[in-house]
């Protein structure tokens, strides 16, 4: 799927936006572990590490080396971590919408 160059600029320009999102609902679930009354200290850091480590390698993944070409990836990967939800696509065109949807059955 070759992106328009409106979609290519909406999908850059929303990048941040998907991320902060993500990261606040993510950032609560770290809270919750560093404050679970049912682990030790030393088991709520090691936790909580191991899920950043989990969210570092996600966000890699989807907010790393994006280019026009490969927008197509991105949006599916985006999307299917969560970053990106399904009336996000709404931004974008009806053909991009519609390979979207393909892509995802």
């Amino acid at each position: 799927m070759k992106p328009t160059k409106r979609d290519w600029k909406t999908f850059r320009e929303m990048l941040a936006d998907l991320r902060e999102r993500y990261l606040a609902g993510r950032n609560q679930t770290f809270i919750t572990l560093l404050n679970s009354d049912e682990r030790t200290p030393t088991e709520q850091f090691w936790d909580t590490l191991d899920a950043l480590k989990k969210e570092a390698k996600i966000l890699q993944d989807c907010l790393n080396g994006y280019s026009k070409s490969r927008m197509d990836m991105h949006i599916l990967l985006t999307l299917h971590h969560g970053l990106m939800k399904k009336e996000d696509l709404d931004a974008f065109s009806e053909e991009l919408r519609e390979w979207v949807q393909r892509g995802r059955e």
